[in-house]
């Protein structure tokens, strides 16, 4: 191909092409974020103050610091090895992070594929043919046989201008949608690690629980086999070791239930680390192997809608759609739409680009849409409609956000309260049973009074135990709540974490 008798026309086309495109506006409106919230607190009464404090396990005052930062690695607050050894294995094989993550790679190379638009698309083709025309139709080669080869070799180039800035608009929209799924890939990295964090809690508050209700079980076992020898002796009535049983059976009862949630929170944690249930992971957790974090961060309405995952996500999906009506309305617009072609064509193969065998052209078109029956007029109000659609979307997010802190603070407060209370009443139960051990030694109470002070100290000691996993809870709800900490994360790869250019 005699690429010198084409190159000057492609020059011009191009250079005509590329200063349409350049010079043309991008229709539609252009994307505001929206403004923060006005609000400045959580609660009509402002701040909350420090938490209730008592003395014991995990009874310390937790307190809130404004605008204190949240570490990616939020959970390693709890100080536990084998509670971040899980969470580390379980963030390398979790399929539901790695399907996330993969969903922003396609994302991200779904705007590579549109910002291809931008540049000339060219082509190149090899035809060689046989043909036979026939003896009253002109022959298509200088021999003028109507039985001859043709191969013809040809470059094709063709470039739509970004005239009214149609794909701009929708490369900008793929970009928000990418980073939609950016913020989706770290809601769902929040989710697994707080689900975690708190299958980690619940395990350890009922193995507390088992423990305490064992232990129940074991101190009236001994005390019914105690009754069971006065009664042989004439020393105890018949009721009250009747009594002692039923009491001793629906202690008993208790336990297969408690069993029950520890082996399904087991198998919780072996799925979230990617396991099958008998596979599950090897680490045991005990509260008091976990340490209650004493400062909690507090962020302003205003910061929220930064941190929280969810909220972001609104946020661009809010931004895609914005962008979509700029596409609607593109496409009601003139598009021009230039090619050229340029090549060699010859009967004899090796006579292929000589003198004389080559050929180009050079074309535009303009073409604009006439009558549709109103389809695309309908289309950009139906983009408008779901525009507004996501607005309304990101502030009903913005406000749930705002109700998951408040909420979180309100447990956090409340649970610290009730904690302080079944820790009193667990004391003051331990001191009526020491009393009550003393007067039974010197049979001044009945072995039923006794059992009944070991009923009392033993449910005080299960409502304790809920309430410390309760505060542990409400902890990594507020983490949670916050945002995690994501912004702070040093895990992510970097082909994973940086959104790609939506410039051309």
């Amino acid at each position: 191909m005699n690429i010198n008798l084409i190159r000057n026309p492609l020059r011009t086309a191009l250079a005509l092409g590329l200063g349409i495109a350049l010079s043309g506006c991008a229709v539609g409106p252009d994307y505001q974020r929206p403004a923060p919230p006005q609000a400045k607190d959580y609660a009509p009464a402002g701040t909350p103050g420090d938490t209730a404090a008592v003395a014991g396990p995990d009874g310390d005052a937790q307190r809130f610091v404004r605008e204190m930062d949240i570490p990616g690695q939020w959970w390693t607050l709890f100080h536990s090895e084998p509670l971040n050894a899980l969470i580390d294995d379980s963030l390398k094989h979790n399929p539901d992070l790695a399907a996330a993550q993969e969903a922003l790679k396609a994302a991200q190379e779904n705007v590579r594929a549109q910002q291809g638009a931008f540049w000339p698309q060219v082509t190149a083709s090899v035809d060689p043919t046989r043909q036979k025309t026939g003896g009253v139709v002109a022959s298509g080669v200088v021999s003028n046989a109507t039985l001859y080869n043709l191969t013809t070799a040809q470059l094709s180039i063709s470039y739509a201008p970004d005239l009214w800035g149609g794909n701009r608009r929708q490369v900008e929209s793929l970009v928000a949608q990418a980073d939609a799924q950016r913020f989706q890939l770290e809601a769902t990295y929040l989710t697994l690690t707080a689900n975690l964090v708190n299958a980690a809690v619940g395990e350890a508050s009922l193995r507390a629980q088992i423990a305490s209700t064992q232990d129940m079980i074991d101190s009236q076992s001994k005390i019914l086999e105690t009754s069971r020898r006065q009664l042989a002796l004439g020393d105890q009535a018949e009721s009250d070791l009747a009594a002692q049983e039923a009491a001793l059976e629906q202690v008993r009862a208790t336990l297969p239930p408690l069993q029950k949630q520890l082996a399904q929170q087991r198998d919780l944690l072996a799925v979230l680390d990617a396991r099958s249930p008998d596979q599950g992971p090897s680490a045991h957790f005990e509260l008091d192997a976990l340490q209650l974090p004493q400062d909690l961060p507090m962020s302003l309405p205003a910061r929220l809608v930064e941190q929280r995952p969810d909220v972001r996500m609104a946020d661009a999906q809010l931004h895609a759609a914005c962008a979509q009506v700029g596409v609607a309305f593109a496409n009601r617009l003139p598009n021009i739409q230039i090619t050229a072609n340029g090549g060699s064509a010859a009967d004899q193969m090796h006579d292929l680009f000589g003198k004389g065998t080559s050929f180009w052209n050079l074309g535009a078109a303009i073409t604009a849409p006439i009558f549709d029956g109103g389809t695309l007029k309908h289309r950009q109000r139906a983009a408008e409609a779901t525009y507004r659609q996501a607005a309304e979307q990101y502030r009903s997010t913005v406000m749930s956000a705002l109700q998951n802190v408040a909420d979180a603070l309100h447990a956090v407060q409340s649970d610290a309260d009730a904690m302080v209370a079944d820790a009193r009443a667990e004391q003051a139960a331990a001191h009526s049973l020491a009393i009550a051990q003393r007067q039974f030694a010197l049979g001044d109470i009945s072995q039923v009074a006794l059992l009944n002070a070991q009923v009392t100290y033993r449910q005080a000691e299960l409502a304790l135990v809920q309430a410390r996993a309760a505060r542990y809870m409400d902890t990594v709800a507020l983490f949670q709540a916050l945002g995690g900490g994501w912004w702070n994360r040093k895990d992510v790869d970097a082909v994973v974490a940086s959104g790609p250019d939506m410039s051309p």
